[in-house]
């Protein structure tokens, strides 16, 4: 099922001597692959996946500054916002008959508006799938942290080789599992990934939650701290420090239209966030609040690296690589969602006039090609995902989840976007008019051939 773009999507992504309509075989070609749109499940897990990302594994260091019930609290409102912010687009879209977010940006704020949102979408979807990559590396291979060194489950296993360094190991993981999964051209390929994705989170969240209840039973873990400590104005700045943190972990708007786009039934696109919304929101307070639990202040940036020591239960070792591993793998899975918005962004600030890069073959793996390229030389020089998400979190991310969308509500009025419509309604019109008018001067050149 192919989706037409809107008149502001057109304008830039065909060039000037670029047919006015699309050949039949493109129109036609997801429909002879057997594709008929995506389905609720389909869409509700490519989402969640969006979501659920590496902004889980830095939520207890969260809870840890902020303290326990305003950390819970600030991640309820994180959902609220979002959800909010989300509708704010999709309400938009509609009127506006835009099929991306940088297409209804443009409506509203033109090229550069566009521009820069690519921009914004393009920066944290890098800095987010560097994040993935340097845990990927944390897990496989293992970290240091305050001097401390944390071993990783293919060390702990083979012992020290050459092919068990960080590097080596991020490599094979490139080539065996990444490359295979962003080479899909549709984002509902993805969608059995996503919801394995979802399961091994979940599975994630619930060893977590079991391993601190049984120590809470036995005595050997104590409440933490309710309520930030504040002991003199540096702790105070440093409450902010988590805001971005926050809102990278609810950021999914860059793939809202995609999912939205292959829908079945595109009237279920609230519902699908709303459901979305409430299982990650459930998924997060959860292992917010048992993992600092757990671990208290010796939580770290990264709570996938507590889990390589002794947890004080039996079978403590082989908990500890379940869950690193279930994480490690779930990321894998997160990375070709977020791959795929990032690819589309960057190739439409860097070939707006081009043809859709799913029906180009050499742009598509040349752009794929330098992104893995820059995101693997990313993850082995960034220090810590703290810095990554602290960068990505306090810039591109809010500005993608909800400085635009609020800007887009304040620009677009109801006059505006039926001022626009009727616009676009005028070339659908014309466009509609010419097509008629070639196929009937067609039919009247073939009428004339065979009469003489």
């Amino acid at each position: 099922m192919t989706i037409m773009p809107s008149a502001s999507d057109r304008k830039y992504r065909r060039g000037p001597r670029a047919p006015l309509l699309l050949p039949q075989s493109q129109k036609c070609e997801d429909r002879e692959a057997g594709f008929d749109g995506a389905s609720y499940s389909g869409a509700v897990f490519n989402l969640s996946t969006t979501i659920v990302g590496a902004g889980i594994m830095a939520l207890p260091a969260t809870m840890k500054q902020l303290g326990l019930i305003p950390g819970l609290i600030m991640i309820v409102l994180g959902a609220t916002l979002t959800e909010s912010s989300i509708d704010m687009i999709l309400r938009f879209t509609r009127a506006s008959k835009s099929a991306t977010y940088s297409g209804l940006v443009s409506d509203a704020f033109g090229g550069p508006g566009r521009t820069l949102l690519q921009l914004c979408i393009v920066v944290n979807n890098l800095g987010m799938l560097i994040v993935y990559m340097i845990i990927i590396g944390d897990v496989l291979s293992g970290t240091w942290s305050d001097g401390v060194e944390h071993s990783g489950v293919v060390e702990e296993w083979f012992g020290q080789h050459w092919w068990t360094t960080r590097s080596s190991l991020l490599l094979l993981t490139t080539l065996f599992v990444f490359v295979p999964l962003i080479s899909f051209k549709r984002v509902d390929s993805l969608r059995y990934t996503s919801a394995l994705s979802v399961g091994l989170a979940i599975v994630f969240v619930a060893i977590t939650a079991g391993v601190a209840v049984v120590k809470l039973i036995d005595g050997s873990i104590g409440m933490p701290c309710l309520m930030p400590e504040l002991v003199d104005q540096a702790s105070f700045w440093k409450l902010f420090t988590t805001i971005p943190i926050l809102v990278t972990a609810y950021i999914c708007h860059h793939n809202i239209h995609p999912i939205d786009n292959e829908l079945k039934d595109p009237s279920q696109m609230k519902s699908i966030v709303r459901t979305s919304l409430t299982l990650c929101s459930s998924v997060y307070i959860a292992t917010s609040f048992f993992g600092f639990l757990l671990f208290g202040d010796q939580t770290l940036d990264d709570v996938l690296a507590n889990f390589d020591g002794d947890l004080g239960i039996p079978y403590s070792s082989l908990l500890d690589d379940v869950v690193r591993v279930s994480y490690g793998i779930h990321l894998m899975l997160v990375f070709p969602i977020v791959f795929f918005s990032l690819r589309l962004n960057l190739d439409g600030l860097l070939f707006p006039y081009a043809i859709p890069i799913a029906f180009d073959n050499r742009r598509f793996f040349s752009v794929t090609a330098a992104l893995m390229g820059f995101i693997f030389l990313g993850a082995n020089f960034v220090p810590s995902i703290w810095d990554a998400f602290q960068f990505t979190g306090a810039t591109a991310a809010i500005s993608v989840g909800f400085i635009f969308p609020a800007a887009i509500a304040l620009r677009l009025t109801p006059e505006a976007v039926e001022i626009d419509r009727e616009e676009k309604k005028a070339v659908e019109d014309c466009r509609e008019d010419l097509k008629d008018r070639c196929g009937g001067q067609r039919k009247l050149t073939l009428r004339a051939s065979f009469t003489s």
